[in-house]
């Protein structure tokens, strides 16, 4: 069952604070899942979530750490020594200590790891600090199982035995050569049902999917989506196994990759969260506010300029806010299932196939529309050469905003550019200065005007 922070939980824990009352509040929290006690700190205020914190063991604050909000988690480690982060750290696996880390200033980063108890812990740390975060070597762990090809299944188990003692979980047993370079990984079933003489190279599996450290981070999770992998090991340019990133690191990535592409989609040009300041959230949604009015301004210009046309037919422009709806909804719904192929791997480049079909979808939903509005033009105004003006027009925007919405995120993709940018404000203002250009262009060349 899910947990649920009540007010009675929050009062109790207060009052345990204000009383000092260590061992209660430490009972109170031990059965707790560590996910669960970072919500319930998110809760308090930074004095009180820091008190809770320095109350319990390292072993289950470490784990909270990682589930704390960014700027609760700021505080807290700013009301920390160095050696009591340091504490913190020796209980993560090296990937997350080393993302902690990461976080810190510069001065004091030096000096928590020098405070590392395990040698060999910190030098996993510094290592991997050494990657950018958006890449597999940013984000993999150096906690793994590996053996060498040449020994026999008895020297393996006792081997796997010591090295298992520094892995939380073991997803996969890699296979190395001398030179630690990855050749495979081996089955367990093999290895708890052959002979204790047989050596590794004869029954390990070569086939296996690998990631290279200076892989981005959104292809390793594509890699893992796609095969359905809950760990994946890491090599460097050399092929030496230097790592492995489990699906609980990659999920993360996921997350915030459909975050950025919805906040893209919306409008929003960098980062944000709720809990940001005013100019934070101004900064990122002006900018394609600020280009949309320009756009739209440019779009009152081909307005102006058709003002003869509206007093000889005056209902061409009372048509004008659905033909700009629904173009905008057409070239976002076509671009939005372009940006979802390329995200997933099932459309990487331009495809013939695909685009005429996307074609085929236009031409029957405008010839839809165009009838249902022709007939409805007809009722209403009895304006017949009018009406089928305005219903061809619909048809040639709804055909430009499809392929605009098809074209738009494949050519950014090409040209290293997120392509989710292509699924809102973009696709939507330039198919209505577009839109409304070639609506007029066509009911002029129908109506004479």
């Amino acid at each position: 069952m899910e947990f649920k922070i009540t007010k009675d939980l929050i009062l109790e824990l207060e009052q345990h604070i204000v009383n000092k009352n260590d061992k209660e509040l430490e009972s109170l929290l031990n059965d707790m899942h560590h996910a669960d006690i970072a919500e319930v700190l998110d809760e308090l205020d930074f004095e009180e979530a820091t008190y809770i914190f320095k109350v319990l063991d390292s072993e289950k604050t470490a784990e909270i750490l990682l589930e704390l909000e960014d700027d609760l988690r700021e505080n807290i480690l700013s009301r920390l020594s160095a050696k009591e982060i340091a504490e913190e750290l020796d209980e993560l696996d090296t990937n997350d200590a080393a993302d902690i880390i990461a976080e810190l200033s510069k001065d004091l980063k030096a000096e928590v790891i020098s405070e590392l108890q395990d040698v060999e812990h910190a030098k996993d740390i510094v290592e991997l600090l050494r990657y950018d975060e958006d890449t597999a070597g940013g984000l993999m762990g150096k906690e793994l199982v590996k053996v060498n090809e040449n020994w026999n299944v008895l020297t393996c188990v006792k081997e796997m035995r010591i090295q298992a003692e520094n892995v939380s979980r073991v997803h996969s047993i890699y296979v190395v050569d001398d030179e630690n370079r990855l050749k495979g990984r081996l089955s367990l079933k093999d290895l708890l049902t052959t002979s204790t003489k047989t050596h590794i190279s004869d029954v390990y599996i070569r086939k296996l999917n690998w990631v290279k450290v200076d892989d981005k981070d959104v292809e390793v999770a594509r890699i893992m989506q796609k095969y359905d992998l809950e760990a994946v090991p890491v090599v460097d340019e050399l092929g030496r196994l230097v790592g492995r990133i489990t699906i609980d690191d990659i999920v993360d990535v996921i997350k915030e990759e459909a975050e950025k592409d919805y906040q893209l989609a919306a409008g929003i040009t960098q980062d944000v969260e709720t809990n940001d300041s005013i100019l934070e959230l101004t900064k990122a949604r002006l900018p394609w506010l600020l280009i949309g009015m320009v756009i739209e301004v440019i779009a009152s210009f081909v307005l102006k300029d058709n003002e003869n046309a509206f007093r000889r037919y005056s209902t061409l422009i009372i048509f004008v806010p659905l033909l700009s709806a629904t173009a905008g909804n057409i070239g976002v719904q076509a671009s939005a299932i372009v940006v979802q192929g390329l995200a997933n791997g099932s459309l990487k480049e331009f495809s013939r196939v695909y685009f005429s079909k996307e074609i085929a979808v236009a031409m029957i939903s405008g010839s839809i529309i165009s009838l249902l509005l022709l007939g409805y033009h007809s009722i209403m105004y009895q304006q017949y050469l009018v009406g089928l003006a305005i219903s061809i027009s619909i048809v040639v925007v709804i055909l430009f905003a499809a392929i605009l919405g098809t074209l738009v995120p494949l050519f950014l993709h090409k040209n290293k550019i997120d392509p989710a940018i292509a699924t809102g404000p973009f696709i939507t203002t330039a198919n209505d200065i577009f839109g409304i250009i070639i609506y007029f262009a066509v009911a002029r060349m129908i109506l004479g005007f």
